[in-house]
């Protein structure tokens, strides 16, 4: 699939369709989360591939670029043997954290029993 189509083309002016079709799949969150983790403090490839192990490298390199391509991070490459690349979370990325915390707390508040639901459906 083309990660640079937004997923419901029916409605590509909705902005919640259009920002969720790409901040929330597998990935996305995740690498800003991680990225964020590092006190946005400029992160390399390698490291980020350490800190989210089950990613693979193709796509962590999908996911790398989708949210360069919509302003969520910055890729820095240094002419250097061998080659350094780093990527930083922009401001954007940054006005989402708050978000993702409030998201993540409230998973974390409401997890056991979403799982006892699954487990017992009425």
């Amino acid at each position: 699939m083309d990660r640079t189509m937004v997923k419901n083309s029916d409605f590509p002016s909705c902005p919640i369709r259009n920002v969720l079709a790409r901040l929330c799949d597998k990935w996305s969150l995740l690498v800003i989360y991680t990225l964020n983790k590092a006190d946005n403090h400029p992160t390399r490839f390698k490291e980020l591939q350490h800190e989210i192990p089950d990613i693979s490298q193709k796509m962590l390199t999908v996911t790398l670029r989708t949210l360069e391509s919509d302003g969520y991070v910055t890729r820095t490459a240094y002419p250097e043997i061998p080659p350094r690349v780093e990527y930083a979370l922009t401001p954007r990325a940054l006005s989402l954290i708050p978000h993702i915390n409030s998201l993540l707390d409230w998973a974390s508040e409401n997890m056991a029993a979403i799982i006892n639901d699954r487990n017992h459906p009425s």
